[in-house]
């Protein structure tokens, strides 16, 4: 299939595509005689991993740390608990994890201190939750 179909299928635009394959996310793909790419179910199903790994907090270079392991993964679904591809070995999901608490941690912080500020005690933030 062409760019765009391939593109509509894996749920992304063409320029995301061409994106994920500067950077090392996807493969170049085979290319017909008038140089357009040729895309397959393989390579469909790798770009809806990639974004999913993408909206599930990882940068793509974290992506591209563990691309070379994401066709051990089956089909477009990441495995529910660790397993191949962006594994524990890779570390990429610890540091990403890391990542997430050092932020919850600092934006909690940022909340206590605009509240004490702003003279809202703990009680009224119960009640407004």
């Amino acid at each position: 299939m062409r760019i765009g179909d391939a593109a509509a299928a894996a749920g992304t635009t063409p320029r995301a595509l061409r994106f994920y394959e500067q950077r090392g996310l996807l493969t170049p793909p085979p290319r017909t005689v008038t140089g357009q790419r040729e895309y397959g179910q393989r390579e469909v199903d790798r770009v809806r991993i990639i974004r999913e790994l993408l909206s599930l907090g990882l940068t793509i270079e974290d992506v591209r740390i563990c691309a070379d392991r994401l066709h051990l993964l089956d089909g477009d679904k990441l495995p529910p608990r660790a397993g191949p591809g962006c594994s524990m070995a890779s570390g990429v999901v610890e540091r990403r994890l890391a990542a997430l608490d050092a932020e919850i941690a600092r934006l909690s912080r940022v909340r206590e201190q605009l509240a004490a500020r702003a003279g809202i005690g703990m009680e009224e933030d119960a009640k407004t939750a």
